[in-house]
């Protein structure tokens, strides 16, 4: 990563914070950008990066995000699309606002942030990696909106991997399990999800932790994933793979 640029969105907290301090720990230069300006700024400022406000689900936002990468270091080597929110509702009474708010952030969102950062590396080519979740396979209930977004950006991957190829630009998905990160203790402490039958249904019997998205992720940016492409990583701990009861 040795003075790549790399942008990561939705970078202040919790995977995006790890992935951040893990790419600049690895001498990448960091472009954090986050729907909070000042956390990202302060984020920033503890890793030796660089940060700006973005709200991912406005198309001139991400625009002016990636412009500012390209101010401040010349090129953009790599993106990773972090930004995302949960909420939990049932789908009998979600409201249609809530919906759009998902679809916009998670899926939408995910997409404008690429094409913008791709629009500036269509000539030196670089990475992409859009976080998703085992949700983009998997079902669960009260996660309607968030399920939806989550298979879509899955097929987005896809989709501009072949698109993209051709002016060198890898495309890829990092899929966790549950995280123990702030918004995933939010859910238990909620009482939207039991941290119990989380461990229970996971095969190695723990929450992934920031650090395991973060390996993924930097290994999918680097050379050693220079032939891959399109493809989903799903960081689980074998969630996706048992299917016993």
């Amino acid at each position: 990563m040795n003075d790549k640029v790399m942008v990561v969105s939705g970078g202040a907290n919790g995977i995006g914070a790890e992935v951040s301090a893990r790419l600049a720990g690895e001498g990448a230069r960091v472009v954090i950008t986050d729907l909070n300006g000042a956390q990202a700024e302060a984020r920033a400022a503890g890793i030796g990066a660089f940060g700006v406000a973005c709200d991912i689900s406005n198309p001139e936002q991400c625009e002016k995000a990636a412009q500012t990468a390209i101010d401040k270091f010349r090129r953009i080597d790599g993106v990773v699309n972090c930004a995302g929110i949960s909420k939990p509702h049932d789908s009998m009474t979600l409201p249609p606002a809530e919906w759009a708010r998902m679809i916009d952030v998670q899926l939408n969102g995910a997409f404008y942030f690429a094409q913008a950062c791709a629009k500036r590396m269509s000539e030196t080519g670089g990475a992409i990696v859009f976080i998703t979740s085992t949700n983009a396979e998997a079902a669960f209930p009260r996660r309607a909106a968030y399920c939806c977004a989550k298979a879509g950006v899955a097929m987005l991957t896809k989709v501009l991997a072949i698109e993209w190829a051709e002016k060198g630009i890898r495309v890829n998905a990092v899929g966790p399990a549950y995280v123990a990160t702030e918004m995933t203790l939010r859910n238990i402490a909620a009482g939207n999800v039991s941290e119990t039958q989380i461990k229970a249904r996971i095969p190695l019997g723990r929450l992934a932790q920031p650090a395991d998205v973060a390996d993924a992720v930097s290994f999918l940016l680097s050379e050693k994933a220079s032939f891959i492409t399109g493809h989903s990583l799903y960081v689980d701990g074998g969630w996706l793979a048992y299917g016993y009861f």
